[in-house]
């Protein structure tokens, strides 16, 4: 099939289809076939193809150049993204140090504010008790003392009614030679 696509393509060919001698200036084709080799022909005087293939090779080389550089701007990218997630686990490891120790701090907080509590609260037990002593003695005080005052007045009422004036003088004449006697 393709050897006769390649002769159908010779038949229909440009040449054969121009009427009168193919080498002549007068024949189209020819022409125009000549005008196509001077073409070829300026453009490799020229080294138009050298030219071409020179630019190409700056194009891949300049392809090279920006693919070399991708792949080293991703493994810099690759190293700074590692490095940042060492850092993330750090701050990460980190934070969770100071949420223990925090937890910890506060559980000794309690701890001692439990204990500050308890010596607080016997501490003014101790007081309320010192207080409930010192007026259970102050009223012990003050009973006695009105016991005492109570029976020295009738203890006075019943010497005056059994004792007379001349032993009232009496008991207060040796009184104040008692009294005389300690001093001196």
């Amino acid at each position: 099939m393709k050897r006769l696509a390649v002769l159908f393509a010779l038949a229909a060919s440009p040449a054969f289809a121009a009427s009168g001698p193919f080498f002549s200036l007068y024949n189209t084709d020819f022409v125009v076939l000549i005008s196509f080799l001077v073409f070829i022909g300026v453009l490799f005087y020229f080294k138009v193809p050298g030219i071409l293939t020179g630019l190409l090779d700056q194009r891949a080389e300049q392809i090279r150049n920006d693919l070399d550089e991708a792949r080293a701007l991703r493994e810099e990218a690759q190293t700074i993204l590692a490095s940042y997630e060492r850092k993330q686990r750090e701050v990460a490891e980190q934070s969770e140090r100071i949420i223990a120790q925090a937890r910890e701090e506060a559980q000794l907080a309690a701890e001692q504010a439990k204990v500050d509590l308890a010596a607080s609260i016997e501490r003014r037990l101790a007081a309320a008790e010192d207080q409930i002593a010192s007026a259970e003695a102050g009223a012990v005080r003050e009973v006695r003392d009105r016991a005492v005052s109570i029976a020295v007045s009738v203890a006075a009422e019943v010497i005056a009614s059994k004792t007379s004036a001349a032993e009232a003088n009496k008991l207060i004449d040796s009184s104040i030679d008692e009294v005389a006697a300690r001093l001196h």
